[in-house]
């Protein structure tokens, strides 16, 4: 790479799932290139079984002039470890976050590279995430009245049009559309491995974790709303039973995230529960019910969050290993 330009690394984490990576790497390699800047791409395998480095190799040959591609292995599955080992070999300027399972729009390098000139004062950034709607998703998802599933179990980070300073009391993004300033990876450290997902299970708040480390060191996040990445959607998530363990492993994993706990369970907790779960038997529409047990797995996750800070020491700021 030209080291007298910026320069400019997007990070891609994956596991087992080639044909997403392939097209993901697709769409970053059609968007516009930022003038002035040296772009390249870097894979870490984490403990693939599938296809995925002969899928890279074809894919590097079949596309000549397409951005640098590099890619590693590691070995040791859970995200958190993938990322960790991917630190030390990043040297740019600017890293961008992308998942395995995003569509990245046509203008997302350019106007990532544009932001990170726009605000010389900036450290970290976030744009926004959209579900990749189709028109095969079930109607029920694009419901705005009172019983609408929020979350969404498609991922979704949308602050409107209008650039914004994030602070965590206005909103944390997750790292699905995070960019940062490279020099940041080594003061803020390593991504908890405790955090982070294993495989593709449910859980994962590292991203989280990590991006709210760093403000209280001092870094300044920038939301730029023209930064668009688009996430796959998969028509079995919203399924009802991945509904609810997604709503039992998303609470769980961002309990205590703003303030540790002690382990202990609130009072109010066991009245939010017993509330909800009534609400479903009692419910004779589809919407209604479909909302209140999700409720009710949300609840229990948030239970089982909180006894799982009786069994960690340290807080989020925990020691990493």
């Amino acid at each position: 790479m030209n080291t007298d330009s910026p320069t400019l690394t997007v990070l891609i984490c994956t596991h087992n799932r080639t044909e997403l990576l392939l097209r993901t790497l697709h769409h970053l390699n059609i968007a516009h290139r930022p003038q002035g800047w040296q772009v390249q791409i870097l894979v870490a395998l984490n403990a693939c079984g599938d296809t995925s480095r002969e899928s890279l190799a074809r894919f590097q040959k079949q596309n000549p002039d397409g951005l640098p591609l590099e890619w590693f292995e590691e070995p040791v599955p859970g995200k958190s470890h993938a990322l960790n080992s991917a630190i030390p070999r990043i040297a740019s300027d600017l890293l961008a976050f992308v998942d395995d399972d995003h569509r990245v729009d046509t203008n997302y390098l350019a106007n990532a590279c544009a932001a990170a000139e726009k605000y010389p004062d900036m450290d970290l950034f976030c744009g926004r995430i959209l579900p990749d709607w189709d028109g095969t998703e079930p109607q029920w998802v694009h419901d705005t009245g009172r019983y609408r599933i929020y979350p969404l179990p498609v991922p979704r980070f949308d602050q409107g049009e209008t650039p914004l300073h994030l602070t965590p009391e206005v909103a944390i993004p997750g790292g699905g559309n995070l960019f940062l300033r490279g020099a940041w990876l080594a003061r803020v450290g390593l991504f908890s491995t405790r955090l982070g997902p294993t495989g593709h299970d449910l859980g994962g708040s590292e991203d989280l974790d990590w991006i709210i480390r760093a403000q209280k060191l001092g870094a300044r996040l920038q939301y730029v709303p023209s930064v668009v990445q688009y996430h796959y959607v998969d028509l079995d998530r919203l399924k009802l039973g991945y509904l609810l363990k997604k709503a039992y492993k998303r609470s769980g994993a961002t309990v205590g995230i703003r303030k540790p706990t002690d382990g202990h369970i609130p009072r109010y907790l066991y009245r939010k529960l017993a509330s909800y779960l009534l609400s479903a038997l009692l419910s004779l529409r589809p919407d209604r019910r479909r909302f209140y047990l999700v409720r009710t797995a949300a609840a229990l996750g948030e239970m089982q969050g909180h006894r799982q800070q009786a069994d960690v020491s340290g807080t989020w700021d925990e020691k990493q290993n």
